[in-house]
């Protein structure tokens, strides 16, 4: 094994751990995740849970309202996707394809953590298999369960999932995450206000960026309006406006 490559050869196979211990490909396939360029944050308040990204439209000619990383999954569960844009699609489309078995098998919608399990565990079939390659790309997912409350759940390449109060991905993810622990520490009651706002907040500091409103994404499930939806650009302005007069 010990024909060039990056790391002893051993980054050429999916499969081989290379003798300290990884699994190259999958180490990339994260990587792959920070060097696409955008952050994304989601974090839970008192009834709601929020995601927001950062919306960047490579080219003049296109059309701003085809480019989006936030997406529907079913009509209570949304998510954001930060990494690879078409690999993102080709998740998106197996999950709500995963979503419409449940509902046809049990009659109900799929619950959020069972959705994040089933995403999780196709993508850790994925880095046993000579003939996949991982996706490059991180899932958070949001929604309202009946029971639980609000929830953020998220997925990884290698296949780990788990629930978290506020949780980032991609380039500047760990300053978002830093930011969202100190923020979220006191266990704070958020309105849904605050929650939007606090995501915007973040996303704003980490990347010390002023957001005009057609820089952002959010997407939000409430418990009064538990259907995921991606908040139009005039209400993103309003929370802006509101930050920019508070501060």
């Amino acid at each position: 094994m010990s024909r060039g490559g990056g790391a002893g050869g051993y980054d050429r196979h999916i499969t081989i751990f290379s003798p300290d211990g990884h699994l190259y490909q999958v180490e990339y396939a994260f990587k792959a995740i920070t060097s696409a360029g955008i952050t994304s944050v989601a974090l839970k308040g008192m009834d709601c849970a929020v995601v927001c990204t950062q919306k960047k439209v490579p080219d003049k000619l296109l059309d701003p309202s085809t480019v989006t990383h936030i997406f529907q999954l079913t009509p209570g569960i949304g998510c954001v996707m930060t990494g690879l844009i078409a690999d993102a699609r080709a998740q998106v489309a197996r999950a709500r394809m995963e979503a419409a078995e449940w509902k046809y098998k049990f009659g109900y919608e799929i619950p959020v953590h069972m959705l994040a399990k089933r995403v999780a565990n196709l993508a850790q079939v994925y880095t046993q298999h000579a003939a996949m390659r991982p996706y490059g790309v991180s899932m958070i997912l949001i929604g309202y369960d009946d029971e639980a409350g609000a929830q953020v759940f998220k997925c990884d390449p290698a296949g780990y999932f788990a629930g978290y109060k506020g949780t980032s991905a991609g380039t500047k993810g760990q300053e978002a995450m830093n930011h969202l622990e100190k923020k979220l520490k006191k266990e704070p009651v958020l309105s849904v206000e605050e929650t939007v706002e606090l995501a915007i907040t973040t996303l704003s500091s980490v990347l010390s960026i002023d957001f005009k409103p057609t820089d952002i994404e959010l997407g939000i499930v409430t418990k009064d309006d538990p259907v995921f939806r991606a908040l139009s650009v005039a209400e993103i302005e309003t929370h802006i406006t509101r930050i920019v007069e508070r501060d």
